[in-house]
């Protein structure tokens, strides 16, 4: 007796799978005897995708911080993503509140803690050193082992101020007390130079916001990958979208990815105002525009799934395996011409693109909007 048995799923390779969950964990990829029993059976017919549960490695989703708020459904099971990520949203003082929000939202959510314990009240966090209280931290990683999975610094001129590299140094101090823990590095408008932001990082870091148009960014005016980006890459540094209101440049991605420089992680940086006016909407419509750029289905999945597991350490998730967390997305490709828009406003035309039909979190089915209007699954 299974909780769930998902029958001809379509995987991201072509292939039909049948799936089966018990007591929130993957208990069967393959096939499923024909007369096995579950509480709820859902047969794809080979016509509907299931890949493991899309992960957002970077959103905002407190819903009381002034700046960037949203609702982790919103941004997460209602568009078919299990498990978000908040990137420094709250720092130390809020974390505690962030974390009892949470634990009612059917997405599993988990935060990278920002090293300036106010989070971001306002644009320019790390502009006062002061903020920055490795001894809060210490604390909030304490109380909180499950929750905050990593640091996140936001090291751009608007954020910083006249602190140049300091908060970046200091980020690197406290990882070091905690070296199982990423850190989330935001990068944007200079100073400090973007040379002097990777040579700091180590193995394991992120950077987010890596298709960014600004003057700072991984290509340099000739579009060649820049020599300390590519030395940090050597270092198993990671390359994360971060999509963001003003962090995506179709020019700069499009430049990037015939090198054969891709993105380790795809990443939406939602919240309200971009996910209702764009131009992010959701991670799905993120993922979408990768196609445009020449990545094929398996790479987009992989970039939601397994490799962001690997670099946010979640081992339980981004596979389908058994024993895994029973953590799904369902989805369909529809092909029609959409247009999609960069931050930068720069628009093209995609002709591939992802709908999530459900989420399946510990083996629950969540269906999206798309998903009920469908009613693909006659549930």
């Amino acid at each position: 007796m299974y909780d769930l048995i998902i029958r001809r799923a379509k995987k991201s390779d072509g292939s039909l799978t049948d799936i089966a969950v018990r007591n929130g964990r993957i208990a069967v990829v393959g096939e499923v005897d024909e007369h096995a029993s579950a509480a709820q059976t859902l047969d794809l017919q080979g016509a509907v995708f299931a890949s493991a549960g899309w992960i957002d490695a970077h959103v905002h989703c407190y819903a009381k911080s002034p700046v960037y708020h949203d609702e982790p459904d919103l941004v997460g099971v209602a568009g078919g993503v299990t498990t978000v990520i908040d990137a420094g949203s709250t720092g130390a003082d809020d974390v505690d509140d962030f974390y009892r929000l949470t634990r009612a939202a059917e997405t599993q959510v988990y935060a990278f803690l920002n090293i300036a314990r106010t989070g971001i009240v306002t644009q320019d966090e790390l502009a006062d050193m002061t903020r920055i209280d490795p001894v809060a931290v210490r604390e909030a990683l304490q109380n909180h082992p499950g929750f905050i999975i990593g640091l996140k610094a936001r090291i751009s001129s608007s954020v910083v101020g006249s602190n140049g590299i300091k908060p970046l140094a200091r980020a690197k101090e406290m990882q070091r007390e905690t070296p199982s823990l990423p850190l989330m590095v935001h990068i944007g408008n200079n100073p400090p130079s973007l040379d002097e932001i990777a040579d700091l990082l180590t193995s394991g870091d992120i950077i987010t916001h890596c298709f960014n148009g600004k003057p700072n960014r991984i290509l340099s005016a000739k579009g060649e990958l820049r020599s300390s980006i590519k030395r940090a890459l050597g270092r198993g540094v990671r390359l994360d979208v971060g999509h963001g209101t003003a962090s995506f440049s179709f020019a700069v991605a499009e430049q990037a990815i015939k090198q054969g420089i891709l993105p380790y992680t795809i990443s939406s940086d939602i919240y309200c105002r971009n996910r209702i006016n764009g131009p992010v909407h959701s991670l799905a419509a993120v993922m979408s525009k990768f196609f445009t750029l020449g990545m094929n289905l398996e790479e987009v999945i992989q970039c939601v799934t397994a490799h962001a597991a690997e670099v946010l350490r979640l081992p339980s998730k981004g596979r389908l395996a058994v024993g895994a967390d029973a953590d799904l997305t369902l989805f369909d490709i529809r092909t029609e011409p959409q247009v999609l828009v960069d931050s930068e406003g720069l628009s093209i035309t995609g002709e591939r693109h992802l709908a999530p039909l459900a989420a399946v979190v510990a083996g629950k089915v969540l269906l999206t909007d798309e998903g009920k209007s469908k009613n693909v699954f006659n549930l």
